[in-house]
């Protein structure tokens, strides 16, 4: 099949979970026999500052073709034109199916439907939900929520709580087939060590994007009332959050426990993982965390707010509080310093990576690109 990929930021990056679904899948798509095109969004990496993307002319990545679509660098309205044109492209080109990632790129999918486009979307989670976004771009954002409804062939969704949603507002039927996570190597404390001083063990981890729906404030708000020498380890960059950001660097800088490494990858980011001593992800509202697969497939023990979509991923693996309740978190996360209900290294790896297996997956979407292909 010839498969077109559109709604992410770029790949190769990590600048989001959607772009490291887009990766995982487009590369499986290729050793499998497909051609996969993916539209990446030219502009800059909001959370890697020092990376180079929108310098990189990339063409070709592990077999993917890279198409690269022109925007303005402008919080929103870069998603809405690069949606745009990108769909105006699939609309002329000769695709099996076109996969559109997220809600927002969704608005334009209209385009190749007039064109009798086979379309798939995938939604990562309900983004009109998240405070970084207001007025126009959460309604633009809904928009889009509500063509893929309309007009998709097919929708998968990622949590069964958004599968339920979908059934209720536009009795829609959707697919339910998760993120995926890879068997990691375990890293000793090398490079974390002479950046920060970090052993296995002392530091406690948040990683992932920072902003206000990650419920960061909570984790610091609880840290501060613990007495401990293990250490608060905050890694990610913000996401069009640069208030939000500087709210938290003020509070981590009121408590010399805390660390802020910024946005984080390849080594420092597997020895992050590989070390801490519990892995903590507040979130008020989450599509499908893959940071959580991600430490859990490390074997790291993990504290979770209980939303379900933390907890479907988790199920008895976690510790899990409740939701935007730091007085609980607090308790929480004492116990887990203490050592209770600690797992085992081995039952949570093994666990994560037989309930997310990336091939399955991968078969599942094919399955369901070859059901639309025979319509």
């Amino acid at each position: 099949m010839k498969i077109a990929m559109v709604g992410h930021k770029r790949i190769p990056s990590r600048e989001g979970g959607v772009e490291v679904v887009v990766e995982e899948l487009s590369t499986r798509f290729v050793n499998n026999g497909h051609g996969v095109d993916v539209y990446n969004r030219k502009g800059k990496n909001v959370q890697d500052k020092n990376a180079d993307t929108q310098n990189k002319k990339i063409k070709n990545y592990k077999g993917i073709k890279i198409i690269t679509i022109p925007t303005i660098n402008k919080k929103g309205i870069d998603a809405l034109i690069y949606s745009f044109f990108a769909s105006i492209i699939v609309s002329f080109k000769k695709y099996d199916i076109i996969h559109y990632h997220a809600e927002g790129s969704c608005a334009m999918l209209w385009i190749p439907h007039l064109f009798r486009k086979r379309i798939i979307v995938t939604i990562h989670g309900l983004d009109w939900k998240r405070s970084k976004w207001g007025g126009f771009a959460t309604k633009y954002i809904k928009f889009g929520e509500k063509l893929a409804a309309k007009y998709a062939d097919e929708i998968i969704v990622l949590s069964k709580d958004v599968q339920n949603y979908f059934k209720k507002n536009y009795n829609r039927e959707t697919h339910f087939i998760p993120n995926g996570v890879n068997k990691p190597q375990i890293k000793e404390a090398s490079v974390i060590k002479q950046k920060y001083g970090l052993e296995k063990d002392n530091y406690i981890l948040f990683l992932a994007r920072i902003v206000p729906e990650k419920g960061l404030d909570y984790l610091i708000d609880a840290y501060k009332q613990i007495d401990t020498n293990k250490k608060l380890v905050i890694a990610g960059g913000a996401s069009h959050t640069n208030d939000y950001l500087e709210k938290i660097k003020q509070k981590a800088l009121e408590d010399e426990r805390i660390i802020m490494t910024g946005f984080v990858q390849g080594e420092e980011l597997e020895e992050l993982y590989s070390n801490c001593f519990l892995y903590c992800l507040p979130s008020d509202i989450e599509g499908m965390p893959l940071s959580l697969l991600e430490a859990m497939s490390y074997g790291r023990n993990c504290l979770v707010s209980s939303i379900k979509e933390n907890t479907d991923v988790t199920e008895e693996y976690a510790t899990v509080f409740k939701k935007s309740d730091v007085n609980d978190l607090k308790n929480k996360l004492q116990e887990c310093l203490d050592g209770k209900n600690r797992k085992k290294f081995e039952e949570i790896s093994e666990f994560i990576l037989n309930k997310y297996n990336w091939n399955d997956i991968v078969e599942k979407t094919e399955e369901l690109y070859k059901t639309i292909e025979e319509k």
